[in-house]
């Protein structure tokens, strides 16, 4: 411990560095598991609108209707023909 504070060597201060990361670290930790690990947005994410929950498609509306029992195998596929025209990944027109 000498040689560090005395003979030209950095001095004891140098010990100061393994804290001041040991803090930094366990900041960093604390807020992402404040934040992510309790399933909200970290920091950086962008926040949704607080206008009310996002509506489903309508194709994701049929798809829950044919599980429900609500409509049979044909009207399932006759409709979801016409919404994949409208709302599909493909969009207006069916070329892709």
């Amino acid at each position: 411990m000498n040689t560090l504070a005395f003979d030209g060597g950095p001095g004891p201060w140098v010990l100061l560095f393994p804290l001041v990361w040991a803090a930094v670290v366990i900041t960093v930790v604390t807020v992402l598991r404040r934040t992510v690990g309790r399933g909200r947005r970290g920091p950086w994410q962008v926040r949704a609108e607080r206008s009310g929950p996002a509506e489903p498609s309508p194709i994701t509306l049929l798809g829950r209707r044919f599980a429900a029992g609500e409509i049979d195998e044909d009207e399932y596929w006759r409709r979801l023909s016409v919404l994949d025209e409208q709302f599909g990944t493909h969009g207006p027109g069916g070329a892709a």
